[in-house]
């Protein structure tokens, strides 16, 4: 099971550059890049509201679920 944060789509429906965003939210470009790369291992609160704000997005909008555990069998452990 996977969080996959999905941001490149979204950043480029609002016509915003990575270097944008980030300045426009408060945080490095680095660490956009993290989150875009889907290294990060955690998101603040403040951090998914802001960028749901800039993006007139949902946060189900930015981050997904991705099932890869599931082989096609139904295991109910």
């Amino acid at each position: 099971m996977s969080i996959y944060v999905n941001l490149d789509e979204i950043i480029k429906k609002n016509n915003l550059t990575s270097k944008e965003l980030a300045d426009i939210i408060g945080i490095t470009e680095a660490n956009l890049s993290i989150l875009r790369s889907n290294k990060a291992r955690a998101i603040r609160f403040s951090t998914l509201n802001k960028l749901c704000k800039v993006l007139k997005c949902e946060p189900g909008d930015i981050i997904k679920f991705i099932d890869d555990d599931n082989d096609g069998e139904d295991n109910d452990d």
